[in-house]
């Protein structure tokens, strides 16, 4: 009798051990999916970095540019002491 509740036991709990592999493996190709769309996102994310930091080059010389053409300016407008003409 007891042998019987035993073997009962054994087979109630491989019975739940598959059915709890029967649902991870059915959930695999889902977690694939997910992890594929991840490694397309980080490789997007890796581009957008590289063209920021492209552009933020770009914005560096642009602005280097604009301080120099403040500076050529002010020594072009009237009053400078350096061009030669007086405020007055």
């Amino acid at each position: 009798m007891v042998m019987w509740i035993v073997i009962a036991v054994v087979v109630l709990a491989l019975i739940i051990l598959v059915a709890a592999v029967l649902s991870v493996l059915g959930r695999l190709p889902a977690l694939e999916r997910a992890g594929r769309k991840l490694d397309r996102r980080q490789q997007e994310a890796l581009k957008l970095q590289r063209r920021a930091a492209v552009l933020e080059r770009s914005a560096a010389g642009v602005q280097e540019r604009a301080e120099i053409m403040q500076e050529r300016l002010a020594m072009i407008r009237p009053g400078h002491p350096l061009n030669g003409k007086h405020s007055l």
